[in-house]
């Protein structure tokens, strides 16, 4: 095992520090939350330990189907050794259900189901909002290859096909989802996390938010519904090893 030695970042929700191997990051999953690009701040107990262990859930599922990612083992409950990524300054949201930013958007009662799949890119900038891009900002703000483009595209979307086929006996609907991706060695590998911080998740039968919503729009019970998806996902509680 490499050991942990300084701090390369510290975003919103996590700590990325330098390791012994020069191709192995390790990373530090926080309690802290964040909405609306900062605006509201907050705590949510556990949510280190939770979004640490739901995302090892997912990446493992992804590498099982054939899907590159960063993830190479969980160290502790709050801490993931990941490949050292040159992060790609394009976050990916793929949506299947209309919710958030694309309902106001696009005037749909949150809800509306989505005839196909809609993947929007952002340009990952905190000093700007993270503002909607197309694949002609792309090009000339130069963040990534034609061929990158197409291999991101392609990975997000069997992404959603792998997940909406994984949480359907779960009863959860997967609503929408942020990604985010890097090079290793020149490939373009799936990085970040994937969690409720990550992703809307919805309870099947009662629509019950199980995300970071509850955070955003003062819901009440954010711990609970973290601890609620990982349930589902592990059968077990946070808590059990």
């Amino acid at each position: 095992m490499p050991e942990k030695l300084e701090q390369l970042y510290e975003g919103k929700a996590k700590k990325v520090y330098r390791t012994t191997d020069p191709d192995l990051f390790m990373v530090d999953y926080k309690d802290d939350a964040t909405a609306f690009n900062g605006a509201k701040k907050g705590t949510i107990q556990n949510k280190g330990v939770l979004n640490n262990r739901i995302s090892a859930v997912f990446f493992k599922l992804l590498e099982e189907k054939g899907i590159p990612t960063h993830f190479v083992e969980l160290v502790s409950d709050r801490e993931m050794l990941v490949k050292s990524l040159k992060i790609i300054l394009i976050e990916v949201i793929v949506r299947n259900i209309a919710a958030g930013s694309l309902a106001k958007r696009l005037g749909l009662p949150e809800g509306t189901p989505m005839s196909r799949p809609v993947l929007e890119f952002y340009y990952k900038d905190d000093k700007l909002g993270d503002p909607m891009i197309n694949e002609y900002h792309i090009r000339a703000l130069d963040l990534a290859t034609p061929e990158q483009i197409d291999t991101i595209k392609d990975i997000a979307l069997k992404v959603n096909d792998i997940l909406l086929e994984y949480l359907s006996d779960k009863k959860i609907d997967l609503v929408d989802f942020k990604l985010e991706f890097g090079l290793h060695k020149g490939q373009v590998v799936l990085g970040d996390e994937i969690s409720p911080d990550t992703c809307r998740f919805w309870d099947r039968d009662t629509r019950e938010k199980l995300d970071k919503d509850r955070f955003r729009r003062d819901l009440g019970s954010v711990e609970e519904a973290y601890e609620e998806v990982f349930r589902r996902l592990t059968g077990k509680s946070s808590d059990q090893k």
